[in-house]
């Protein structure tokens, strides 16, 4: 993805570029930024992950008409009322237009901003905590697909994200043995999930995803290219949860997939109904809340023992949010922002 920003990749490899200056030097370096270059950059990453939600929504349309036939699309917004921290799920009809024409954040925000709530002591305001699009089938199918979902894990901000490529904190995580098994939590990856009956059912359609090809006349409806990247998936990566002794500690199951197409990268899980409804019930405030501190733990821990890294998260934070703000420093930098 960054390969299609130049200026966010440029930023990217100086400061790798720095980094490694830094690491064999006992001082003396200089970090020179311009406004322009750095606003540009933030453009960039924003418009990729507008683009990276845009392919992930036409894919999962793709693979409803397939699959499923007939569908309502709906938009499943889990919200929180901020005074008594009480949470509600609410699920609205939603176009293929509306879903494709705007993030999922922003369509979440939206559905909210409708809502009104209110106690004998006034009103009350609602904040998003997440939101998914759901493809229901409105009758049964040769493949008992019950839904289709999307997921996206894009709402980490755009100096974290950074900092996690420059200084690898996938691999530092991986190498890690005290925290190896917080792996997932450091994953960014634009998903689908597909819901059938069984376990068998799974297995099956599994296989025909792999056989699955989108024809011309779809593609063109949607004015997606018509190559080889778009007419069907590449399966890069296949993983079988749902036998028992395959299955995670969790108990969650499913075949999980990374699949390439149109030059993105999606993964695709394919799960049976029973163990889809026992995670949605476990989706609580308090499960999500927890993914996202353990993931901002992990990056503390790390910051902890690398004090560079630490460095760094401040310094794209300063950059991307607000550099009116003194600097951050790290001894031996001096840091420059010009216009």
């Amino acid at each position: 993805m960054v390969s299609q920003a130049p200026h966010l990749n440029a930023l990217v490899v100086a400061l790798q570029k720095h980094r490694e200056s830094i690491d064999s030097k006992t001082g003396g370096e200089k970090l020179h930024f311009s406004r322009t270059e750095v606003a540009r950059a933030r453009a960039e990453f924003s418009d990729m992950i507008r683009r990276g939600e845009r392919d992930l929504h036409l894919l999962a349309s793709l693979l409803a008409e397939r699959l499923l036939g007939s569908v309502q699309r709906k938009s499943v917004v889990i919200g929180e009322i901020e005074r008594t921290r009480e949470r509600f799920t609410l699920m609205v009809d939603v176009t293929e237009d509306e879903v494709i024409g705007t993030t999922d954040i922003d369509l979440g925000n939206r559905v909210l901003a409708r809502l009104a709530i209110a106690d004998q002591r006034g009103w009350l305001r609602a904040s998003l905590i997440s939101n998914v699009v759901e493809y229901e089938a409105d009758a049964p199918n040769p493949h008992s697909v019950y839904r289709l979902l999307t997921r996206i894990k894009a709402e980490e901000e755009i100096w974290n994200k950074v900092a996690d490529e420059i200084f690898e904190l996938d691999r530092l995580v991986l190498r890690d043995k005290q925290l190896r098994h917080l792996g997932k939590y450091v994953k960014d990856v634009f998903g689908v999930k597909i819901v059938v009956g069984t376990s068998a059912e799974a297995e099956s359609l599994q296989a025909t995803l792999h056989s699955l090809r989108f024809d011309d006349e779809r593609l063109a409806a949607r004015k997606i290219p018509l190559d080889a990247e778009h007419r069907a998936l590449q399966f890069l990566e296949v993983k079988n949860y749902l036998e028992t002794e395959s299955r995670k500690r969790s108990g969650w199951s499913a075949m999980k997939s990374v699949v390439a197409w149109g030059g993105r990268t999606f993964e695709v899980q394919v799960q049976p109904l029973s163990n889809f409804l026992h995670e949605r019930e476990r989706l609580t405030r308090e499960s999500h809340a927890s993914f996202k501190s353990t993931r901002e733990r992990i990056r503390d821990e790390i910051a902890a023992r690398m004090p560079l890294f630490f460095f760094y998260r401040a310094l794209l934070r300063w950059l991307f949010v607000d550099p009116s703000e003194a600097p951050p420093i790290h001894e031996g930098v001096e840091v420059i922002l010009s216009e």
